[in-house]
């Protein structure tokens, strides 16, 4: 399955970025460079508080891009993921999209490393060169699948907070977090973990939802349950006000996350399990490339 997953996503992610392969990973740097007057719009994590103070006005510390890249995945694979109505479940998206960020940044020697939270608590996978560990860290992500679902939900809890915040103990170098995960314990949990791994670092977040957390079709009386607590409930979907309710309440939730994700200083990616995902996420790599083209540029004319 990992093999035939590598092939698909590298034949695709080929013809997509058409060879831009590096676009996902971040130009800064950990070296410093010379330093230059604050423009509006500058990163102010880079500011120079010694040039600042002696010269009266605020400079910014421009840093050298490193040879040697490091990309940590920070992989949920809690029971609410094992859900799919669409192409996929958001599993089997979740490794997708782990797949195609292992892909793209390990070529031309960046390491990959990984923190996956599952049933039996968090495992970090050290980071490394190399196909063959890729395929190392989608195999850990894998063994997490549970086609048939959680049997004992209190032993299948996932706190995401606590995960980004075991990244920041194991974290020693400053590169690229990319967080996939459906984003839906409590906000407060995980929002304060994103902006301080954000001080340091780089983060994408990749969320990966179904059709059916956004909308309930009119088929009658639907047994629900949530896979995080086991807890089921039974709603009549043929009323209309129960349907309008449900998508009120979700897209106000989606508005939520992207907020917080934004807010914390991340950048934000939706994949949906019944859409072209990787279409999306090659999108988002070749938007950001032309955005810090843009920027470079406009640096360079000051």
């Amino acid at each position: 399955m990992l093999r035939r997953l590598e092939l698909d996503v590298s034949r695709r992610l080929d013809g997509l970025l058409h060879g831009d392969h590096r676009g996902l990973v971040p130009g800064h740097g950990s070296e410093p460079g010379e330093a230059r007057r604050y423009h509006p719009g500058d990163d102010v994590r880079q500011m120079d508080w010694n040039v600042t103070a002696r010269t009266g006005s605020a400079h910014i510390r421009a840093t050298i891009a490193d040879r040697e890249l490091e990309t940590w995945l920070i992989v949920d694979r809690s029971a609410s993921l094992e859900f799919g109505t669409a192409e996929m479940t958001k599993a089997d998206l979740a490794l997708s999209g782990a797949a195609a960020v292992g892909l793209l940044t390990t070529r031309g020697g960046n390491r990959l490393g990984a923190l996956i939270s599952g049933p039996d608590g968090i495992v970090t996978v050290p980071a490394r060169q190399g196909r063959r560990h890729v395929l190392s860290v989608l195999a850990q992500i894998l063994r997490y699948h549970t086609a048939d679902g959680p049997a004992d939900p209190d032993q299948t809890h996932v706190d995401l907070g606590a995960t980004l915040a075991r990244a920041g103990t194991v974290l020693r170098r400053r590169g690229l977090i990319v967080v996939v995960s459906d984003f839906l314990d409590d906000i407060e949990s995980w929002g304060h973990g994103l902006g301080a791994l954000n001080i340091r670092n780089e983060v994408l977040c990749i969320e990966v939802v179904d059709p059916r957390e956004s909308e309930l079709p009119a088929v009658g009386v639907l047994a629900l349950m949530d896979t995080e607590t086991g807890r089921v409930r039974e709603v009549n979907t043929n009323q209309r006000s129960v349907r309008e309710r449900f998508a009120a309440a979700a897209f106000e939730r989606r508005q939520q996350t992207h907020a917080a994700i934004i807010g914390s200083g991340s950048q934000h990616v939706r994949l949906s399990t019944d859409g072209d995902w990787l279409a999306v996420l090659a999108g988002h790599v070749s938007s950001q490339k032309r955005r810090r083209a843009n920027t470079a540029s406009v640096g360079a004319h000051r």
